[in-house]
């Protein structure tokens, strides 16, 4: 019994019932052997494993979508606390008074905010407010010379201070931190003949608070502010000219 048990097919390493059938010429398996230099890289990978590749791409749009987040936040906070009627100078109120180089002349410097109000003292290379709105109602524009936007106010202005029947009324524009070579080189583009003056340090803009533009300040003889103007929508002859005209004919003269 034994020896028949010795000799049995299990006891040679025949496959058990369990186990797939193998063809006749199959050999038995056997544990494959690998090649050492392999075998050392295997185990450095896993004493030594490879960093993970980190996909910046999701962090890019994250820190996009912060960056919007915090503009609008900015925008909101700025207009709730300020609100966009605090640009320019209100109606009721007085125009700060200034002299500036005009764009055209020889005159170079800043603007000077106590200007004299005398014609005996004044420089004709100035734009002279105080002189100005002593004689007449007084149309005036601030813009930069960096927005096309802007410099289309001036152009509207340009085209109501030729309509008939506005006269008494002046018209000026004040270029805001625009060097002397910008501003008459806009000048001669547009083809104005209205006083154009430049602001070349900002500080007639900081006095009228401009923070945005185009702005229109429509004072009444003496400085007295009737009405102000903000935004695109007053950069037409259109839309400026019926303004003027109240200006004008109305209690602003």
């Amino acid at each position: 019994m034994n020896d028949e048990a010795d000799g049995s097919p299990e006891s040679e390493g025949s496959q058990s019932p369990s186990d797939p059938p193998r063809a006749p010429d199959e050999p038995a398996s056997v544990r494959p052997r690998l090649d050492p230099a392999r075998a050392a890289a295997a185990r450095r990978a896993l004493r030594h494993p490879a960093p993970q590749v980190v996909d910046t791409r999701r962090y890019q749009r994250l820190i996009g979508l912060f960056g919007l987040l915090l503009v609008i936040v900015i925008s909101v906070s700025f207009l709730t606390t300020r609100g966009p009627g605090t640009a320019g100078v209100p109606a009721g109120k007085r125009l700060p008074l200034f002299a500036a180089p005009l764009a055209d002349s020889t005159f170079n410097g800043p603007a000077n905010l106590n200007p004299a109000c005398t014609t005996a003292r004044h420089d004709p290379r100035a734009l002279n407010i105080c002189l100005l709105v002593k004689r007449a109602p007084l149309v005036l524009v601030f813009f930069v010379t960096s927005s096309s936007g802007c410099e289309q106010q001036v152009d509207a202005l340009q085209r109501v201070s030729k309509e008939a029947g506005l006269a008494p009324a002046q018209f000026a524009a004040v270029a805001v931190r625009t060097s002397h070579a910008d501003a008459a080189r806009a000048v001669r583009q547009h083809h104005w003949t209205i006083p154009v003056a430049y602001d070349v340090d900002g500080r007639v803009g900081a006095a009228y608070g401009v923070e945005v533009c185009p702005i229109v300040e429509l004072a009444r003889r003496g400085g007295i502010v009737a009405r102000r103007l903000i935004g695109q929508h007053w950069a037409s002859a259109a839309a400026l000219a019926p303004e003027v005209r109240q200006l004008v004919h109305g209690a602003g003269a």
